[in-house]
């Protein structure tokens, strides 16, 4: 017998990921369903080799389901996932909504699993668990075995965003403007994006805060600092670029200890959910093109950084709507199941 599994959000980019992921992993699922807004009730998903019918959010009846992988968007998920995990699910949340809130977990399996631990001990959880930021997620798979090799000072982190971390809007824009025939000096309208993105690059992901960062910079520093270790520095800067699927991140460490990059390159090289391509060679590196559809958090370019003491230069690339999204989320489910922590409903 396997688990009972909601998918709410089942017809975005993510949540046909979390599906198509569900199966190729064969999650031990006894039940599967699809469940999105009204307007996509009906809407047909696979599933495997089958389709599934979308189910209205507003009527599903959640008693009785034991994993609940939300992807509808924050608004939602404030006003939903409370409610389904007091009727017992698992939330496993894929928006912002509770990723900084003191009593729920933010998990990257690779990471910090054993806080799942702790978690699930409690007689008054909330049956939420929150799924990182894209760009932090393949961040701290990278960071996290160096972070124990030579303890970690400070992170300076370029990314370079694809445009469906922003949703199916947003890659239908870059698409209807590439296909468009752009031509330098052709006016574009944007809609999604604040200026032109076809041909361009945005340092702009999110709104901006006071201080001049936007917050998809400030999730960067506060979620690496709860998941990985709150006296870490970091400071980012985030850029959409006209990619579909792939993050890519320019990565600088300071360490408080020695280490090289041959001895980090072994590290990594070990490290669960990381797979190092570093060749130092034309082509000896990983693009978001070649990392779509996989798993792995790929790492390329170590090198030293020789402007700081024990510095690192890294190039990380992983596909957001999997290891960013999807994937880590149907990993927190294998965690907790793996680990013998959660019961199936009745």
């Amino acid at each position: 017998m396997g688990y009972k599994v909601a998918v709410v959000g089942a017809t975005g980019n993510v949540g046909r990921e979390m599906l198509n992921i569900l199966d190729e992993r064969e999650f031990p699922v006894d039940e599967i369903h699809a469940v999105a807004s009204r307007r996509s009730q009906g809407v047909e998903v696979s599933f495997g080799d089958r389709t599934i019918k979308c189910q209205d959010l507003e009527h599903f009846d959640f008693s009785g389901i034991d994993f609940c992988l939300m992807s509808a968007g924050s608004a939602v998920s404030k006003e939903w996932s409370p409610r389904i995990g007091a009727k017992g699910a698992m939330v496993i949340d894929n928006s912002s909504c509770f990723r900084y809130e003191q009593d729920v977990p933010l998990i990257v399996p690779e990471v910090n699993a054993q806080a799942l631990e702790a978690y699930m001990a409690r007689p008054n959880r909330r049956n939420i668990i929150a799924n990182p930021n894209c760009s932090t997620a393949q961040m701290v798979v990278a960071l996290k075995p160096l972070h124990d090799a030579a303890k970690i000072k400070r992170v300076v982190v370029s990314t370079y965003q694809s445009v469906s971390g922003a949703g199916k809007d947003a890659m239908d824009e870059l698409w209807n403007q590439t296909k468009g025939k752009y031509v330098p000096g052709q006016e574009v309208d944007p809609a999604k994006f604040t200026k032109q993105i076809a041909f361009n690059v945005i340092p702009h992901i999110d709104v901006f805060m006071e201080d001049g960062y936007t917050k998809e910079e400030w999730k960067m520093v506060v979620e690496t600092k709860k998941i990985l270790d709150p006296r870490i520095k970091v400071t980012a800067t985030c850029v959409r670029v006209p990619v579909f699927v792939g993050h890519s991140e320019a990565i600088n460490i300071e360490f408080e200890n020695p280490i090289s990059d041959e001895e980090a390159r072994e590290i990594l090289r070990e490290a669960p959910g990381v797979l190092v391509i570093d060749k130092r060679e034309a082509g000896g590196y990983v693009t978001p093109v070649e990392a779509v559809g996989d798993y792995a958090t790929f790492v390329s370019r170590i090198r030293v950084d020789p402007t700081v003491d024990n510095g690192l230069a890294l190039w990380v690339v992983s596909d957001n709507l999997r290891k960013g999204a999807a994937l880590n989320s149907v990993q927190i489910a294998e965690a907790l199941v793996n680990r013998g922590l959660i019961r199936k409903a009745a």
